[in-house]
């Protein structure tokens, strides 16, 4: 596991002139402050404010929202490279009215959220979860608040399940027709689909494929426990003279799992 002094990390960002006088919170998140980092591991930093960062960048983030940018800077601290993004509080405020509950069918708000491009949205809210404050702990947790009590989690699956039954009409039909290694390839697409949408319905919202194994053994669902997942996602069983059969079982996976979700 990789060791941060955190308390060395607002100092840090004073030192180089990259923290706004006005902000509202500097929190950590990421893989390395869920405990998941490497030794080749950015350090994520978020920082929060009322007014776009006008100092030093690397790049500007392209994002669904208004201002359409999130400025970044990169910067090294004893050879780990550092990772700053600077939002504005009414871009997270945006975010978090997108996956706000909306008992009318066909919200403009969710479609607007699953037509955008919108990962590096949905990432941010669900990294807030766990993130490491190191300014503006109560800005922090009024949005972690405001972002339990939203659709966000069901909106994402929702929109997973869509992706997945078109996968499984492609699996259904490219068997009909005998393309078996289409109908192979498109029920691997199911399956992350599904287990995707499956994390997503337990709050694991962030589609980072590296990370979807501990994501899934974090999760500990019966419908689809580690082994059974790991089996399927490293191909055991799989017999390349006679792929049908487990096609097949994918498949069947895969309709259990839609059904825990709705049910």
């Amino acid at each position: 596991m990789i060791q941060i002094d955190y308390d060395r990390c607002l100092p840090e960002l004073v030192a180089r002139g990259l923290l706004p006088e006005g902000h509202r919170a500097v929190y950590i998140s990421g893989s390395i402050a869920r405990g998941w980092g490497h030794a080749t591991s950015d350090l994520d930093v978020y920082v929060i404010s009322d007014e776009p960062w006008t100092g030093e960048i690397t790049t500007k983030v392209p994002v669904a929202l208004e201002p359409d940018i999130v400025p970044m800077a990169v910067i090294y601290v004893d050879g780990m490279r550092w990772t700053i993004e600077y939002w504005l509080d009414g871009q997270i405020d945006q975010l978090i009215d997108k996956v706000a509950w909306d008992p009318g069918a066909g919200s403009p708000k969710s479609a607007d959220l699953i037509t955008s491009p919108i990962q590096k949205e949905l990432n941010i809210l669900e990294r807030m979860s766990y993130a490491v404050v190191l300014s503006g702990t109560d800005w922090v947790e009024e949005r972690r608040r405001r972002i339990a009590a939203s659709g966000m989690r069901s909106l994402a699956a929702s929109t997973l399940l869509n992706v997945l039954d078109t996968y499984l009409e492609d699996v259904a039909g490219l068997l009909e027709s005998g393309d078996v290694e289409s109908a192979l390839l498109s029920a691997r697409l199911a399956f992350h689909n599904a287990v995707d949408a499956l994390l997503a319905h337990h709050g694991e919202v962030g589609r980072d494929g590296k990370w979807q194994a501990k994501r899934v053994r974090l999760v500990d669902s019966k419908v689809l426990p580690f082994d059974l997942y790991w089996r399927l996602e490293t191909l055991q069983g799989f017999d390349v003279d006679n792929p049908v059969p487990w096609i097949e079982s994918v498949v069947d996976l895969c309709r259990q799992i839609s059904f825990e979700i709705v049910l």
